[in-house]
């Protein structure tokens, strides 16, 4: 007989559904009837990925896949280094570790910076997934909400400072950020930095986006100048180069003892993918001309994007700079229920639009009721489609719950 006493872990309870793949099953039972989704719910972009890539794991040159180096592979890490200082940063491969995707990157970044019960700042909205790894962790976030008025720029530094208290461990802000693609000023960055100095905090950032920015220039934490001990820059190439599926990212510190924590942390779950770092490398040398070419190809999807959610009346959204994410204050008053409805009573012609609802992205219970992340991760031609099949379901919508 089974012991009904036996529970999980409080834990696990607590762990939240990802907001941006909760809403699949439904998804999934509207295709078996014949209609197509546009997913505009999940960053996923449809850039093939680098032919060097598969190339370099068709052509691994061993007949062992062994264990790798916790640390990373060192041709990796100093192709790494050498990327990084194309991009003006200069870090040593000493100074780099390779992880199991960039999540993997920010989850040893908590652990080293932070106990249980410990806080870190976060600026909400924010990528869903820090919320998860918080509750693994142990680590409370600090929730500092932005507005989509102001384009989800930073609250004034004095609002921020209120906030600090002698639990305060770090600031963590995502430049480009997901889910806003706000790209943050130097002047923002510099204000959270001398924030970090006055009150001995480490800076984690997460910059996973860095190529993608349409307008202005990119700041890299480890552009700013006296935090040498107290920046930690989180990494990825899942995105740089629409390779997702390889999880190949990195934790990089001039902090020796958090790089030392990190080793620790790579060494127990022993290494990142051997041949998914193999094809990294590769693809590494195909750096320049791959990541012109998706730019200008993302920022034209932007403006398309933009200008037809500007079509819709009540619409507020600030034009992003960066990322491939929009997030917009949308007129209707619960955005988890539309979402939703979007996909059981809703199509144009045989077609629906999946948006990824807006609560997920926040800390703070009751925010982004109205508010929708969009990934403009569709060719052109298909992102007009879906975002005027997700004006006309408002426009429906809207009157139905009138009635109603």
């Amino acid at each position: 007989m089974a012991n009904s006493k036996v529970n999980i872990s409080k834990r696990a309870q607590e762990l939240p559904a990802s907001p941006i793949r909760k809403l699949v099953p439904l998804a999934d039972e509207v295709k078996k009837k014949g209609i197509k989704v546009y997913h505009l719910n999940i960053g996923q972009p449809d850039v093939p990925s680098p032919k060097e890539f598969f190339e370099a794991v068709k052509t691994y040159p061993k007949e062992v896949l062994e264990y790798g180096h916790s640390k990373g592979d060192l041709r990796l890490l100093k192709a790494v280094s050498a990327y990084f200082a194309k991009n003006n940063i200069s870090v040593e491969p000493e100074e780099i570790m390779i992880t199991t995707g960039g999540s993997e990157a920010i989850i040893f970044a908590m652990l080293a910076v932070a106990g249980a019960g410990d806080e870190i700042m976060v600026f909400e909205p924010f990528y869903t997934n820090y919320n998860s790894f918080a509750i693994i962790t142990g680590v409370h976030l600090v929730p500092l909400p932005t507005k989509p008025e102001e384009g989800y720029h930073l609250p004034a530094i004095e609002k921020i400072e209120e906030k600090i208290s002698p639990k305060t461990k770090a600031i963590f802000l995502c430049n480009p950020n997901n889910p806003t693609g706000t790209v943050f000023t130097k002047k923002e960055l510099e204000g959270l930095a001398n924030l970090c100095k006055k009150y001995n905090l480490f800076f984690l950032s997460d910059e996973v986006y860095r190529e993608f920015v349409y307008e202005g220039e990119h700041i890299s934490l480890m552009h700013l100048e006296g935090l040498e001990e107290q920046a930690v820059l989180l990494d990825s190439f899942s995105k740089r180069f629409s390779l997702c599926g390889a999880r190949i990212g990195c934790i990089v510190s001039k902090n020796k003892k958090i790089m030392e924590v990190a080793l620790k942390l790579g060494q127990a779950r022993l290494c990142s993918p051997t041949l998914e770092q193999h094809g990294v490398l590769a693809a590494l040398k195909s750096g320049d001309t791959f990541f012109a070419q998706i730019r200008e190809e993302f920022k034209k999807r932007r403006d398309v994007t933009y200008a037809e959610l500007m079509k819709i009346p009540g619409a507020v959204c600030v034009r992003p700079s960066g990322a491939f994410y929009i997030m917009a204050k949308l007129p209707v008053p619960d955005i988890e229920d539309f979402a939703s409805w979007m996909l059981t009573d809703f199509s144009l012609d045989g077609e629906t639009t999946m948006i990824a609802p807006g609560p997920g992205f926040y800390a703070t219970s009751g925010l982004g009721k109205s508010e929708a992340r969009i990934a403009y991760v569709l060719n052109t031609s298909d992102l007009k489609k879906a975002m005027r099949i997700l004006a006309k379901g408002i426009e429906v919508y809207s009157v139905q719950k009138v009635k109603v």
